[in-house]
């Protein structure tokens, strides 16, 4: 029996492949999908991927994603301009954002140091992180890089060359999260909700 072959739906599978979070069966569903879109709406959706991709770039103070040459929250006069908090991704600044509790400013390093995958400080918006302590206006860093063997050796590597430099450096408090059962948390959460335990 003779196998179903379109060889431009399997590439259009392909590339929705490639993408993170999504399979093969995702794939497919995303790619039948395209093909149901009338040709207005698949240009739209095409010119979106390739505007985003031409317009979209790293802003010159935080390395976070920007179609100018600042971004919202640095060209924001309103925002706490002591205060850096230091992230992985722009991804962790759209969370951050959706809590309404912080107003100071970000800078996105664009991954953690991995020596096995090969990431190194210098793949990393370091420079750019320390070139912004020069003028004395930074009083606090604030280290929000993820809770992983990758994030922590980052943020001890940053701490190591910031505090040299008179700033408070501080990390994240991590722990329980809100409405999870004590029994289902692992060693390192609790041990580290203790660790970031406050007065009541």
């Amino acid at each position: 029996m003779a196998s179903y072959h379109v060889p431009p739906l399997e590439k259009l599978v392909e590339q929705f492949q490639r993408l993170p979070g999504i399979g093969h069966k995702s794939a497919q569903r995303l790619a039948y999908h395209v093909l149901g879109m009338t040709d207005e709406q698949a240009k739209t959706f095409s010119d979106a991927i390739l505007e985003a991709h031409s317009q979209i770039h790293y802003c010159r103070v935080c390395c976070n994603l920007t179609d100018q040459e600042l971004c919202p929250v640095c060209r924001s006069e309103s925002r706490d301009r002591s205060v850096i908090c230091v992230v992985e991704d722009p991804k962790d600044v759209f969370a951050l954002e959706r809590t309404n509790e912080y107003n100071g400013l970000y800078h996105v390093l664009h991954g953690a140091i991995s020596p096995l995958s090969g990431v190194g400080p210098e793949q990393l918006c370091i420079k750019e992180l320390l070139a912004r302590m020069n003028d004395g206006v930074v009083k606090e860093v604030i280290m929000a890089t993820n809770p992983t063997v990758e994030g922590e050796a980052t943020a001890m590597y940053l701490s190591r060359l910031l505090k040299p430099m008179g700033v408070l450096v501080t990390r994240l408090a991590y722990g329980i999260p809100v409405g999870g059962d004590l029994e289902y948390a692992d060693e390192v959460t609790l041990s580290r909700a203790m660790e970031g335990r406050r007065e009541l």
